[in-house]
């Protein structure tokens, strides 16, 4: 059982969220496990504010998984558009297919049967067991550890990502009723996302500043290895693979080699690219050679 300090930090904590949680439309109490799980989908390394419309669309088109999985997978990955990261479609449409064929067409509730399905890791799996169904399960993303680290643990910044320290850091703190321990994971994301923020903490508006071991330590300075900073996107083979997939998204019947020549001037490059996405399974080759999105 959580001590009384972080009994105090997860109800301060959830009694803000009340107020200041903001109006995201998978949080709504009548979405089905289903929105739930395409929202965290499409939320792994995506920014909320470029979420939210695809969200809405893929949603009003595929209400259902078994709606997704009737249609081809290069649909999904069509309707995708820059989300980026397009084998999450692939693996979204793949797990639908499987929650068809597997559990009726619903969403299964148990972490085992979750963790199963194709693109669905610990985080994924708990996060859908704890919004969608209202398990008591520890949900971390980086927010939450950033809050972690700084609230409990008294660091600038969290370490390394462990799975199991992670959710032993969280499942800590995680106040034992199942509708509080649902509030509290969702709060801590929000606080790590909307206030405790890697760059320049609000601490001012912060609901637990006054038991934030980080800022009753007087704030020391981060001592860890810093994180790499992601290459440069302009002239990389990310934006080539985005522009291959622009390309295939954009036509509804299969695209040359040739075609694809001069929209990028580096041959080997653009060739290189072609063959990573053809690797993912993001792209498949006809009988004439010809590039297009996937069917199955």
């Amino acid at each position: 059982m959580p001590s009384q300090p972080t009994a105090d930090l997860a109800s301060d904590l959830n009694a803000w969220f009340a107020d200041a949680a903001r109006p995201l439309p998978w949080r709504a109490a009548e979405v089905s496990p289903w929105a739930v799980l395409v929202s965290e989908f499409m939320l792994q390394q995506t920014q909320v504010a470029r979420v939210v419309p695809s969200w809405e669309a893929w949603i009003a088109r595929w209400p259902t998984p078994a709606a997704l999985a009737s249609e081809p997978a290069s649909e999904a990955v069509r309707a995708w558009g820059r989300l980026g990261y397009p084998r999450r479609a692939l693996w979204l449409h793949r797990a639908a297919v499987e929650i068809v064929e597997r559990h009726h067409g619903e969403v299964p509730e148990e972490l085992d049967d979750l963790l199963a399905l194709q693109g669905v890791g610990p985080y994924t799996a708990r996060a859908v067991a704890a919004f969608a169904f209202g398990r008591r399960h520890p949900v971390v993303d980086t927010n939450t550890r950033r809050v972690l680290a700084r609230a409990v643990a008294g660091q600038a910044q969290p370490g390394p990502p462990s799975t199991s320290r992670d959710l032993a850091a969280m499942s800590a703190v995680l106040p034992e009723s199942d509708a509080a321990a649902r509030v509290f994971n969702a709060a801590a994301m929000e606080l790590g996302a909307t206030v405790c923020t890697a760059r320049t903490p609000r601490c001012a508006a912060c609901p637990i500043a006054k038991r934030c071991a980080w800022r009753l330590a007087g704030y020391p300075p981060h001592d860890g290895p810093r994180r790499a900073r992601q290459a440069r996107y302009e002239g990389s083979d990310r934006q080539v693979r985005g522009l291959v997939m622009r390309e295939l998204r954009g036509s509804h019947h299969p695209v040359g080699r040739d075609e694809l020549a001069g929209a990028w001037t580096d041959a080997a490059q653009l060739e290189r690219a072609i063959t990573s996405l053809l690797a993912d399974g993001l792209v498949v080759v006809d009988a004439d050679g010809a590039l297009a999105l996937p069917d199955s």
